[in-house]
C-alpha cells in the first residue's frame, strides 16, 4: 500500500483544518434551563474560551441548592483549549503538505483519544457540580447529575444539554480526516487496477 496521500486527501485536510480553526469563534456547548418562572429559558454556553449566557441569573439560583458557581475560573480548560484548537488545526495543514498516510493515521488516533477525553472530562464536571452541593444552603436537594447530552429534570427545573454549531464542527473534523484517509486509499488502488 502506497504510504502518500493524493491530492483529494490534501485538500480535504485543508478543509478539515479550516473547520477546526472556525470552532475557536463558535459555541461548542450549552445548557438550557426552564421553570414556571423561567418560560423563556436561561442558558449556559460553553465557547472554547468563555462561558456565556444568563451566567448570574444560573448562579443566584444555584446559591439556594448550594451548588457552586459557574464561572471562567471554574473551568481551567478554558484557558488552553484555544491553543489545543490552533496547535491541530496546524498539525492538520503538517499532515496535508507532507501527505503522509502514517501521520494522518497518528492525527486520527490522536483525536479520537482528545474527543473521548473531553466528553469525559464534561460528565465529570457535571458529576462535580451536581453532587458535591453545600449542605447549609437554603434547599435541601439530592445530589444529581446533569446530562452531557439530553433531558434531565430537577425539582421544578427542566434542563436539556447540547451540542452547538462549534461541537458538531468538532465532528465534522473527525470525519474529514477519516474521508481523507480512504479517498487516498481507494484512489491509489483504482489506479493500481488500470
Amino acid at each position: 500500500m502506497n504510504g502518500n496521500l493524493n491530492n483529494y486527501s490534501m485538500y480535504t485536510l485543508i478543509a478539515a483544518a479550516i473547520t477546526m480553526f472556525s470552532t475557536l469563534f463558535l459555541p461548542w456547548w450549552g445548557m438550557k434551563f426552564f421553570a414556571p418562572q423561567y418560560p423563556e429559558g436561561l442558558d449556559i454556553i460553553v465557547h472554547p474560551n468563555t462561558l456565556k449566557g444568563d451566567i448570574d441569573n444560573i448562579n443566584g439560583l444555584n446559591h439556594y441548592i448550594g451548588m457552586k458557581n459557574f464561572s471562567n475560573d471554574t473551568f481551567p480548560e478554558l484557558t488552553y483549549f484555544p491553543y489545543l484548537v490552533i496547535g491541530f488545526a496546524v498539525l492538520l495543514l503538517i499532515a496535508a503538505f507532507l501527505r503522509k498516510k502514517a501521520v494522518l493515521l497518528g492525527l486520527i488516533v490522536i483525536y479520537a483519544i482528545s474527543g473521548i477525553l473531553g466528553i469525559w472530562d464534561m460528565k465529570r464536571w457535571l458529576k462535580d457540580f451536581g453532587t458535591n452541593l453545600d449542605p447549609s444552603a437554603p434547599i435541601d436537594m439530592e445530589p444529581f447529575v446533569p446530562p452531557v447530552l439530553g433531558k434531565n429534570v430537577i425539582a421544578n427545573f427542566t434542563t436539556y444539554s447540547s451540542f452547538h454549531i462549534g461541537g458538531y464542527l468538532l465532528g465534522l473534523v473527525f470525519i474529514l480526516m477519516i474521508v481523507a484517509f480512504f479517498l487516498s486509499y481507494k484512489t491509489k488502488k483504482k489506479e493500481q487496477t488500470l
